[in-house]
């Protein structure tokens, strides 16, 4: 990853905030750019899409979680990694955030220095090159990690950054029980201090974009998850009796 060209968008109106964000950011080498509105960041994100948006969720004009579903929904961003910021500390509110398509969700007060750990974590993740060859199929889907493309039964599917790197990680570690410990290691890159539930929200994403895998993605319980072979695709005709 070449941290001197990541380009970082902190999108947070608390002036004092945005400049520590801004100031460890620079300090680990990022170049950012600082929004205090949600309508001028969702401009801004649209104009020119950055490498990781910080989001703060109570915004003037436009909140964060508007902000994280407008960016979601358009193709050219749908992948941009998505921290969320805020003093909201309810499970309910990290749970909403989380189901829009945030990639992380950090409380305040926050320390600097694992925001920075955290930031790092996800572009190494999102940026990180991928060795030739990495095409994958599972049943119905098609999987192609060069070009982070996913497809299921033809169709083009979007996914955010990380539930991408969570199916790609299941695809190649199918048929082995994955706690959701392991999960946050090695596809979050560090252990999540405020509990295991964002990896559920994330696997039930998947089971929704991706139908096969709503039977597949088996929930061990109290545990983990483990993705099974895939169940052989009938065609109409197969099915006749």
């Amino acid at each position: 990853m070449d941290v001197v060209s990541t380009r970082i968008l902190i999108v947070e109106d608390d002036r004092d905030i945005a400049d520590l964000v801004a100031h460890y950011l620079g300090k680990a080498g990022f170049a950012t750019d600082v929004m205090s509105s949600g309508r001028e960041a969702l401009k801004a994100i649209t104009d020119r899409p950055p490498d990781l948006i910080v989001l703060d969720l109570m915004l003037p004009q436009v909140d964060g979680l508007e902000i994280c579903r407008a960016v979601r929904s358009q193709h050219n961003t749908a992948a941009v990694p998505i921290i969320m910021l805020t003093a909201r500390v309810e499970e309910s509110d990290r749970i909403v955030g989380l189901e829009l398509g945030a990639d992380d969700y950090i409380a305040k007060p926050f320390s600097p220095n694992e925001l920075v750990a955290r930031v790092r974590a996800l572009l190494r993740r999102a940026q990180r090159g991928v060795a030739p060859g990495g095409a994958m199929s599972y049943g119905a889907i098609e999987i192609d990690a060069d070009k982070h493309t996913v497809s299921c039964r033809g169709h083009a599917i979007v996914l955010t950054a990380k539930e991408f790197l969570l199916l790609e990680y299941f695809l190649r570690h199918r048929g082995r029980v994955l706690s959701r410990d392991l999960l946050l290691t090695d596809v979050w890159g560090y252990r999540y201090t405020g509990g295991t539930r964002t990896v559920d929200v994330h696997v039930r994403r998947l089971r929704e974009k991706l139908p096969p895998l709503t039977e597949a993605l088996v929930t061990v319980k109290q545990f983990g998850y483990k993705l099974v072979e895939p169940a052989p695709e009938q065609s109409p005709a197969s099915s006749r009796p």
